[in-house]
C-alpha cells in the first residue's frame, strides 16, 4: 500500500498479513539539518517535508513555505483505539511531528506480563504486539508520504518492564520512557524489583538503539507546589542517568524529560530559565526532551497555549533536542484530534519565530540568573549528600524525601513514602540459578554461558537475532477488538456519510461555543439546556470562563450530533482558480486599473471594505490598483457617477444590512443604473458583505459576490481575469 494526499488511511489493509510484518529498521532518528527551505535565511531548521500543511500565514502570505525546526517535535496521543491513533499520527506528521508518542493505559504498570488483544483504554491505550505492529506498519507508509523518518514511542515501566523492552526491541520501537523511580514513586512497584527490572530493560533498549526518556518530570506534575521541587528534579535525573550508564546505555541515547516548573501568572521565565540552564550545564552530553508544563493546565486552551509558547522560549534560550507538545487542552481530559495538530503547529510556529535567538541575545554570566542556577545546583548536591547519609535512595524514599513540596532542605512532610519491603511484586526478586540461560542475547547480569558466546546459541536464535521467532498472537477478546470496532462504523466509512469527530472515527462529538449574559453557575446550566434543545446528545460543559461576575460568561459545551451528512448530496461550488500575485501585478502594471468602492445605502460598516482595498491589509492597492473610496452610507447614484468621472473599470460595493432585502435592492439598483448610464459593459460590478455569496450577487446583476473570509487577493484575481 502507498499513501498519497488524496488517499484515506485504510486500517483494514494495515491489518492484512500483520503476522508477517517486520519493522524496516531499529533505533531513533534525528532530523537532518537544512537551512534553505525558502526565501528567508534560517539558522535552526531541518530538511523540509515532501508533503505537509504549512502554518496559515505560510499558505496565505509566504508562498506556501513550510520550514521545519531542527529539533524533533512530539505529538502525544491517548485515544484508546490504535486505529484512530494511526489517523491522528498521519495528521500530526503532515504538520511536522516526527515523535509519535502513544500514552499507555495506566493500569498496564501493574500487569505482570505482556497482554494480548486490544481492550479499549481509559486515558491511554494498552500496549500489545498487535497494537505496536499495526502502528509501526502504518507509520512506514506515513513516513514515505511525508518524506521523513517517524519515531514511535511508548513506556517501558511496570512489573513487566523487561518483557515490554523485549517486545519494543522486536517491534522496532524508537523511543521509550524508562525510569525505575517512576515505578517506585507513582505506581508503588517494589523498589528492588523496579531497579532490577530497569537494569534488564535498559540493556535491551541499548541494543535496540531505543532513545530513553526518563520520568523525573512526574515530580513536577505531582507536587503540590511544583516550582519547589527543582533541586529534586536534578537529583532524579542524575540517579536515572547514572544508573542507565552503569547498565551500559550510551550517554547519547539518554534523554532528560525536562519540564519548566511554573506557569503564568507566576513569573515563569524568570523562575524556569535558571533551572533549565542548570540542567543543561550538569547534563551537557545528554539529550534534552523539553516537555510542556502540565501541572498548571486548566480547561482554557488560550491559557495553555501561552504557557506552551513561554516553555518554548526557554527551549530556544537553552536547548531542546525534542520539543514535546502536550495537547493544549489536557486540562479537559479529552484527546481531541485537532488539539494534537494545534499543539504541533504551536511548537513549529514558536520555534521558527525564535530561530537564531541566541545569535542576537545572550544569557548573562552574572546577576540573578547565575545566582538562581547556582542555588538550585547547590540544593541538589546537598540533597544527594543527604541521600547517601541516610543509607541510599531506597531509605530516602522510605522516609518520604521525594515529591515533597518543600524546596530542599525544607520539608513539608507531604512527600511520597514507600516501604522497601512493600509494594507491588515485593519479594519477587530471587538469585539466578547456576544454570540460568537468558531468553535473548542482550541481557543484564549472570548468564550460564562461556564468556563471549551468544545467549541464544544453545537453542538456535532468539527473537532479537531472528524476528521470526517472535510469536504473534491476534486478539483474544471476542467482543472488544479492532475488527468489531471497524464493523461498527463500516457503514459510515463506506457510505460517504460525514459525522463530526473528536477522538474516534465518526464519534459524532462536536463543541458549541456560547457567550451568555449571566453568572458562571447560571451559564453552566443554561448552556446545557440550550445544547439539548439544539439536539445534541449527552451534552457536558468542558470549559467555562467568567468575563464578569454577572455581565457575561463564556462556555464551551461538548455533545454528540445524532445524524450524519451525505457527502454525495452536497452542492460544492467549483474552486476559483486564482492568478498568482505576480501575474496580477504584471497585468495591472501593463494596463493600469481604477476602482470605485463604497459602503452603500444607510450602512455605516467600513472595516470589511477597507481590508479589501487598503494596502495595509493586503488589499487591491497592494497590486497597483488605484482605488477611490467614497466612504459609508453612499447612494448608489453617487457611486456610479464617481465611476464615470474617473473612468473606473470596477465598482465595489459593501452591503451588510439585510432587513427588508435592502442588500438585494442595492445590487439590483447598481446594475440597473449602470445600464441606464450606458456603462454596464465597461465596468465590473462586485458586491461584498457577511450575507453575500456569489450566487446571490450574480442573481441580482453583479459580476461576482464575495462573503466572509474574502481577501483583496481574491478580488484582485477576479478583476484581472474578468477584464482579460
Amino acid at each position: 500500500m502507498t499513501l498519497g494526499p488524496e488517499d484515506k488511511m485504510d486500517v483494514e489493509k494495515i491489518l492484512e498479513d500483520l503476522e508477517s510484518y517486520r519493522p524496516r529498521r531499529r533505533g531513533w532518528k534525528w532530523r537532518v539539518p537544512d537551512q534553505d527551505p525558502g526565501p528567508f535565511d534560517y539558522m535552526q531548521t531541518s530538511e523540509p517535508l515532501k508533503n505537509s500543511i504549512p502554518l496559515p500565514a505560510g499558505t496565505r502570505s509566504f508562498a506556501g513555505i513550510d520550514p521545519q525546526p531542527e529539533c524533533v517535535i512530539t505529538t502525544e496521543i491517548a485515544s484508546g483505539r490504535f486505529e484512530d491513533d494511526i489517523r491522528r499520527m498521519r495528521m500530526a506528521a503532515w504538520h511536522g511531528a516526527d515523535h509519535m508518542m502513544v500514552i499507555r493505559t495506566a493500569g498496564q504498570s501493574h500487569f505482570d506480563g505482556l497482554i494480548e488483544g486490544t481492550p479499549e483504554g481509559i486515558g491511554g491505550i494498552p500496549i500489545t504486539r498487535k497494537q505496536l505492529r499495526a502502528t509501526r506498519k502504518a507509520l512506514d507508509f506515513i513516513e514515505d508520504e511525508v518524506g521523513r523518518p517517524l519515531n514511535f514511542h511508548s513506556y517501558v515501566s511496570g512489573v513487566a518492564g523487561p518483557e515490554i523492552a523485549v517486545l519494543f526491541a522486536e517491534e522496532g520501537m524508537a523511543g521509550a520512557h524508562q525510569d525505575p523511580q517512576y515505578n517506585v514513586l507513582y505506581r508503588n512497584v517494589n523498589m528492588i524489583r523496579s531497579f532490577v527490572d530497569a537494569a534488564v530493560a535498559k540493556k535491551i533498549m541499548s541494543w535496540a538503539e531505543i532513545l530513553q526518556i526518563d520520568g523525573a518530570h512526574n515530580a513536577n506534575a505531582t507536587a503540590r507546589e511544583a516550582w519547589k521541587v527543582m533541586p529534586e528534579l536534578l537529583v532524579q535525573h542524575a540517579i536515572n542517568t547514572s544508573y542507565s550508564e552503569q547498565v551500559g546505555m550510551p550517554r547519547g541515547n539518554i534523554a532528560l524529560s525536562t519540564v519548566p516548573p511554573t506557569a503564568p501568572p507566576a513569573p515563569a521565565v524568570r523562575m524556569d530559565l535558571p533551572y533549565a540552564v542548570a540542567l543543561r550545564e550538569l547534563f551537557a552530553d545528554c539529550r534534552m526532551r523539553a516537555q510542556m508544563n502540565t501541572r498548571y493546565i486548566e480547561s482554557d486552551t488560550r491559557e495553555a497555549t501561552v504557557t506552551h509558547v513561554l516553555n518554548i522560549l526557554v527551549s530556544r534560550l537553552t536547548s531542546a533536542d525534542i520539543q514535546s507538545t502536550i495537547t493544549p487542552d489536557e486540562g479537559r481530559n479529552v484527546p481531541w484530534h485537532h488539539m494534537n495538530v494545534a499543539a504541533v503547529d504551536t511548537a513549529k510556529q514558536a520555534l521558527l519565530g525564535m530561530d537564531g535567538l541566541l545569535d542576537m541575545v545572550e544569557l548573562k554570566d552574572e546577576g540573578s540568573l547565575v545566582q538562581s542556577k547556582r542555588e538550585i545546583i547547590e540544593r541538589a548536591v546537598l540533597f544527594l549528600e543527604e541521600i547517601q547519609k541516610v543509607g541510599g535512595y531506597f531509605e530516602a524514599v522510605a522516609q518520604g524525601y521525594f515529591v515533597d513540596s518543600g524546596c530542599y532542605p525544607e520539608r513539608n512532610g507531604d512527600g511520597i513514602a514507600r516501604d522497601i519491603d512493600g509494594g507491588v511484586a515485593a519479594d519477587s526478586v530471587v538469585p539466578r540459578d547456576e544454570d540460568y540461560l537468558a531468553p535473548v542475547c542482550e541481557h543484564f547480569g549472570y548468564n550460564n554461558l562461556p564468556e563471549g558466546e551468544k545467549a541464544c546459541a544453545v537453542f538456535g536464535e532468539c527473537s532479537l537475532c531472528n524476528p521470526d521467532r517472535a510469536i504473534y498472537i491476534d486478539e483474544l477478546d471476542p467482543e472488544d477488538n479492532v475488527h468489531n470496532r471497524l464493523d461498527d462504523n463500516r457503514e459510515l466509512r463506506e457510505s460517504g456519510a460525514i459525522k463530526p469527530e473528536v477522538e474516534w472515527f465518526g464519534d459524532g462529538v462536536l463543541t458549541v461555543n456560547m457567550m451568555l449574559p449571566t453568572s458562571e453557575e447560571v451559564a453552566h446550566y443554561a448552556a446545557l439546556e440550550m445544547a439539548e434543545r439544539m439536539g445534541l446528545e449527552d451534552p457536558s460543559v468542558i470549559h467555562i470562563g467568567s468575563q464578569h461576575p454577572v455581565e457575561g460568561t463564556y462556555v464551551e459545551v461538548k455533545g454528540k450530533l445524532p445524524f450524519s451528512v451525505d457527502a454525495d448530496t452536497l452542492v460544492i461550488p467549483e474552486k476559483e482558480d486564482l492568478l498568482s500575485e505576480d501575474e496580477i501585478r504584471a497585468s495591472i502594471a501593463a494596463v493600469p486599473l481604477k476602482a470605485v468602492a463604497a459602503t452603500v445605502g444607510e450602512d455605516e460598516h467600513s472595516v470589511g471594505m477597507r481590508e479589501i482595498i487598503d494596502i495595509k491589509h493586503g488589499g487591491l492597492e497592494r497590486y497597483g490598483v488605484e482605488c477611490e473610496y467614497l466612504g459609508t452610507s453612499v447612494p448608489i447614484e453617487k457611486v456610479v457617477d464617481a465611476a464615470i468621472e474617473i473612468d473606473a473599470e470596477a465598482i465595489l460595493i459593501s452591503t451588510i444590512i439585510t432587513h427588508s432585502d435592502v442588500h438585494r435592492i442595492h445590487m439590483k439598483r447598481l446594475d440597473q443604473l449602470c445600464r441606464e448610464k450606458g456603462i454596464r459593459d465597461q465596468v465590473i460590478l462586485i458586491a461584498g458583505g457577511t450575507q453575500i455569496n456569489d450566487a446571490l450577487a450574480t442573481e441580482c446583476g453583479m459580476d461576482a459576490g464575495f462573503g466572509r473570509g474574502t481577501t483583496g487577493y481574491d478580488v484582485a484575481s477576479f478583476i484581472v481575469k474578468s477584464r482579460d
